[in-house]
């Protein structure tokens, strides 16, 4: 009779024994549940925080000129650009009249051109919310070493215009009505020479880059944007004669195209490429761009370009809100 007490006394400690290690293992496997179903809540937050800071619409499309394009300095900041505000740049590059006309048809959401009289007719007419100049570089006449003119000594460039006339020296205009070809036109108004028609005037109807080759190639002088020459192989067998003064600075700005006249415009995408290219980490890049291959910077910018980077900034937040696109506008 003890025998079977006892056994029974031991079949109990056996079976509370399990119990316990049974209620153990549940509570850690709701444990390791509940830290499963924290861990998949906090990713589930994570991916929502994303997609909330991710641009409603992305996709920005800027039209500018072919000098910040062929000079390589578009290309160079976009990955940064793209990198710290998650919008992507759709760029198409035309001389400055081709790419303000993309802004008077809707097709683009910003300018970045250098025609400032251009520029300030685009505004007035409606189609752009802001002018904001932000970057200068120089124009420089280019030509052969030997200089056939007599220009590197003129202190103008309606001087230095007037003697490429007089020597029938060649000349390549771009022709394109451009930012470049319309300073072009303004240097032969102030020498008093109109030069189409001409045989020492050639008209290259292209771009930046095509016109250099061509005056490479024949060995003439031409108008050109200092940051393009310099990227540009042209430089191998032409030198700049006459720069940096001050008949010869080029001014750049950036204008949002207004959502009052193309309601398709994405402002916000406008106000944010503003807002970047006019603050610091975009400061930064500039004033470092083409110093290690030129020994100096392709663009400088503009004293002013933080006041305009404060003001920019309040137009983007003024548009942020649904009440404000069209005030900014």
């Amino acid at each position: 009779m003890k025998t079977n007490v006892r056994i029974k006394a031991v079949v109990a400690a056996v079976f509370a024994a399990l119990f316990a290690l049974f209620m153990v293992a549940c509570s850690s496997g709701s444990g390791s549940s509940s830290s499963s179903s924290a861990s998949a809540s906090s990713s589930s937050a994570s991916t929502s925080a994303s997609s909330a800071a991710a641009p409603a619409n992305p996709v920005i499309r800027i039209s500018t000129t072919t000098s910040v394009n062929d000079s390589g300095l578009l290309p160079y900041l976009q990955p940064y650009f793209e990198k710290a505000t998650g919008y992507k740049w759709e760029i198409t590059s035309a001389g400055t009249g081709a790419a303000i006309k993309k802004g008077e048809t809707g097709d683009a959401d910003a300018l970045l051109v250098h025609a400032k009289a251009s520029e300030e007719e685009f505004v007035n007419a409606g189609n752009g919310v802001e002018r904001i100049p932000f970057m200068y570089n120089y124009f420089v006449i280019v030509g052969p070493a030997n200089d056939p003119a007599g220009i590197k000594d003129c202190t103008t460039a309606a001087d230095a215009f007037k003697k490429i006339a007089e020597s029938g020296s060649t000349f390549v205009s771009r022709g394109d009505d451009s930012g470049t070809n319309k300073k072009e036109l303004q240097i032969w108004e102030a020498a008093g020479i109109t030069p189409t028609g001409q045989d020492w005037y050639v008209n290259a109807g292209a771009g930046m880059g095509a016109t250099l080759t061509q005056a490479a190639e024949r060995q003439g002088y031409t108008l050109s944007d200092k940051g393009t020459f310099l990227s540009n192989d042209a430089k191998k067998s032409l030198t700049i004669l006459l720069g940096e003064s001050e008949d010869m600075k080029n001014t750049y700005s950036m204008i949002a195209i207004s959502p009052s006249k193309w309601p398709d415009t994405n402002i916000d995408g406008a106000n944010a490429f503003i807002d970047w290219m006019t603050g610091k980490e975009a400061a930064e890049l500039i004033a470092n761009y083409g110093v290690s291959d030129y020994g100096e910077p392709l663009f400088y910018l503009l004293e002013s370009s933080n006041a305009s980077a404060s003001s920019s900034s309040s137009a983007s937040a003024s548009s942020a809100s649904g009440s404000s696109s069209s005030a900014a506008a």
